[in-house]
């Protein structure tokens, strides 16, 4: 057998193929052999590294930033007592659960708070203040008039920035508002409407006013802004296009700090047919500021999908016959 130190360094293979393991054959250590040593020795060097890799244990995949860290949204929900009311208050909580850090502010439409929405916040595990304030007998919603004639959940929307400026004291849940300086984002989300969890990740950066289209609303497919190069310039409304901002109430968010640092700007009352939102927004920032979200205005995350009334002509036959469904089963 050949009696060379490379012969060690050769796998019995590499031996075999190149002709080295017949007897009486010198082995004259040449060139091309040193050279095929080498290359086995890189190839055993590159395996032990690939199995040590192999044994560590993969790297930590990148963190969620913590909860504390991310900007609050306040959500602020007016409601008033119906046959749907517990219904539409279930299905948006439930949305609202799936987002980190956020406040529900529900207001109700109401003398005194009802044990209905009580015990619906609290057994929603939503952090929530409920507050309560009953809309003037002049601004309620006369029998048969349709719904647009007057605008609806002012006084409630208004009690909720009052509570957030710290003028005004919750009934239940957490009573303190925002602290001096807190980051944030308010939303007006009406308790009728169809939320996507990704819009409230599209609102939370808000610096001033964030802005994006809503689905099924104003007799339309969308009502929403109008986008180039990044900028707000004009809007997608079949009503009233002049209005200074034609939006519907579940199409923007604004700024904590910047609500905080205009004390006198609220919804009003008076406001017009389609005005309402322009009444707020009107004192806060100038159309072109807007900060359009949801890929410049081009996805629909909100839509506007009021339950169908239901009809109640067999319950208030069985109820003249004494048979009506038990009152004290809560619906």
């Amino acid at each position: 057998m050949p009696s060379c130190s490379l012969m060690g360094e050769l796998m019995p293979r590499e031996v075999k193929r190149l002709g080295l393991g017949r007897t009486g054959q010198p082995c004259d250590c040449s060139p091309h052999l040193r050279a095929a040593a080498e290359h086995l020795r890189r190839k055993d060097l590159k395996i032990s590294q690939l199995q040590a890799e192999l044994g560590r244990p993969p790297p930590a995949p990148a963190q969620p930033p913590e909860p504390e860290a991310l900007p609050a949204i306040y959500v602020v929900t007016p409601t008033y007592a119906r046959l749907v009311q517990k219904a539409e208050l279930v299905r948006l909580s439930q949305t609202l659960s799936l987002v980190p850090r956020l406040h529900w502010v529900v207001v109700e439409d109401a003398e005194a708070p009802t044990p209905l929405v009580s015990g619906l916040l609290a057994a929603s595990g939503l952090r929530f203040t409920h507050l309560v304030v009953l809309t003037p007998k002049g601004q309620r919603l006369r029998e048969g008039e349709p719904g647009w004639v007057r605008p609806r959940g002012v006084e409630q929307r208004n009690r909720a920035l009052d509570w957030l400026r710290g003028k005004e004291t919750a009934v239940g849940g957490e009573r303190d508002p925002p602290p001096e300086g807190a980051r944030g984002v308010v939303y007006f989300a009406d308790d009728d409407n169809t939320y996507s969890r990704e819009l409230f990740e599209e609102m939370r950066a808000t610096r001033g006013v964030s802005v994006w289209p809503v689905g099924l609303v104003g007799g339309l497919r969308f009502e929403g802004p109008q986008v180039q190069g990044g900028q707000v310039v004009g809007f997608h409304t079949a009503w009233e296009p002049e209005r200074p901002f034609p939006l519907d109430m579940a199409g923007f968010a604004v700024s904590l700090p910047l609500l905080l640092s205009r004390p006198g700007a609220r919804f009003d009352p008076t406001a017009p047919r389609g005005h309402l939102e322009s009444s707020l927004l009107s004192h806060l920032i100038d159309p072109k500021d807007l900060e359009p979200r949801a890929s410049n205005c081009t996805r629909v995350l909100v839509w506007h999908t009021r339950t169908e009334k239901p009809k109640m002509k067999q319950e208030e036959q069985l109820q003249r016959l004494g048979r009506g469904s038990d009152p004290g089963i809560e619906v």
